[in-house]
């Protein structure tokens, strides 16, 4: 099925016909997006940032605000963002890839479900909203950053700054179905630390930060047993 490029009146109409709340999307910039008609999977990465590679450019050339899914995306690689301006990403459906890593100010809108091995949200600037359950084995918030709502679950272990209440009033509920398992065996050992004599500030939740963005965009594995996948060419 080829993409094709949406108003933004167009795009309302969608989500209304989805029944995908408007207090969701009423955040989105209200400008033209690119449509993806019915499931969708993508092989390798998916960047937010650099239209130029995002999965559908063959039939939708020209840049748009962001993408919808109309139905469940599944990625077989990472799906990744690593400055300002990225695209927004809207699923209207259920959401499946090996990680998530949101580090700017992308908007991450799922009717569904989300399940990764690993879902890292840094800095607070975006827009996460997931209408089911979100599934990891680990969950990681950085620098303020918590979803905006989780609707059904929030499920595997979650790394979170004590500041942060869960589930609080926008998460459904918390399960983490290995309590009394360190975080030793669930993360690789590269990415784990307990500070960093160069940068103070490298380090938090007990997980080196660049660490771990260099494994995600060299798409190397962060928890243990997860996928190898398609690296991610960040332009310098």
């Amino acid at each position: 099925m080829h993409s094709s490029y949406l108003s933004w009146g167009e795009a309302k109409a969608l989500f209304d016909s989805r029944g995908f709340a408007e207090s969701s999307y009423r955040n989105l910039y209200a400008e033209e997006y690119i449509l993806h008609p019915g499931s969708a999977l993508v092989g390798g990465a998916f960047p937010l940032n650099g239209h130029d590679r995002h999965p559908w450019r063959d039939t939708t050339p020209d840049a748009a605000t962001g993408y919808i899914v109309d139905g469940d995306l599944t990625v077989d690689g990472n799906i990744f963002d690593w400055d300002d301006g990225a695209s927004a990403l809207i699923v209207l459906g259920d959401l499946r890839a090996a990680n998530i890593y949101l580090g700017c100010d992308t908007k991450l809108l799922v009717q569904g479900s989300v399940e990764v091995e690993t879902f890292v949200g840094d800095m607070t600037d975006k827009l996460v909203m997931i209408h089911g359950d979100l599934r990891t084995r680990l969950t990681i918030m950085w620098d303020g950053f918590c979803p905006d709502l989780v609707g059904g679950c929030l499920y595997g272990r979650t790394l979170a700054p004590d500041y942060i209440d869960l589930p609080g009033d926008t998460i459904g509920r918390v399960e983490d179905p290995t309590p009394d398992v360190p975080l030793a065996d669930l993360l690789v050992g590269e990415v784990l630390a307990d500070a960093d004599p160069v940068d103070p500030y490298a380090v938090e939740l007990g997980v080196h930060k660049r660490r771990l963005y260099d494994r995600i965009t060299q798409g190397l594995p962060v928890a243990r047993g997860g996928r190898r996948v398609a690296p991610l060419e960040i332009p310098a």
